[in-house]
């Protein structure tokens, strides 16, 4: 006599169901994290980068400090810093600045004359942040702050340092041979981040001529 072909029970089917779910449940929870993970470290690959190229035009900047009579080389007002810095064919002034939470950089036309290269610093005095000019660069940025190395020591780069004579003949923004302060022998940055951390950068200036 032939048997009966034995199917499964109701409470087999459910048990394997919930099996198959829970395993379902497992995989997708492993490659959610997986993706999760990838995602934050692109993320932090990207803003490494970033952050590098920054700091990379940032030191540029500051190795090709020009020094000389017409404006300062190197102003820091607690907001902006700026620079003259050696262009392709003069000088151009560029202003570094804290905008609201956003760190920006502004490069001026390159000149070739005092007059213009004036006429620029004194543009970049007034900037509003929205110029069509302003790189926006870093974001989330709380403060930040500027220290010169003179003296053997680190100082707050709006104190006052030695003062030196610009050259014979050379005329300043308000006329004749205005005083000038001796450049430090280097620059460091502090970026308070609003996420509570804090980037320090390090930079020996190229010496300049007396």
């Amino acid at each position: 006599m032939r048997r009966a072909a034995r199917g499964f029970t109701l409470i087999e089917v459910l048990v394997a169901l919930v099996v198959m779910a829970v395993l379902a449940a497992l995989a997708w929870r492993g490659t959610d994290g997986m993706l999760r993970s990838r995602e934050a470290t692109r993320q932090v690959l990207d803003a490494t980068t970033r952050l590098t190229t920054i700091v990379t035009q940032w030191e540029q900047d500051l190795f090709a400090l020009h020094d000389e009579a017409s404006v300062p080389a190197l102003a820091f007002d607690g907001r902006t810093l700026l620079l003259a810095r050696e262009a392709e064919g003069g000088v151009r002034i560029v202003a570094w600045s804290l905008q609201g939470a956003r760190w920006q950089r502004w490069a001026g036309p390159v000149a070739v004359r005092a007059d213009d290269l004036q006429e620029s610093w004194l543009r970049a005095q007034q900037l509003l942040g929205d110029e069509p000019q302003q790189l926006r660069l870093l974001e989330g940025v709380a403060q930040w702050q500027i220290y010169y190395y003179r003296g053997n020591a680190w100082t707050n780069a709006q104190s006052t340092g030695d003062l030196r004579e610009a050259a014979a003949g050379a005329a300043g923004l308000a006329g004749g041979t205005p005083a000038r302060e001796i450049l430090p022998s280097g620059l460091r940055l502090v970026l308070s981040m609003a996420d509570g951390r804090t980037l320090t950068r390090d930079v020996l200036l190229a010496p300049q001529a007396p």
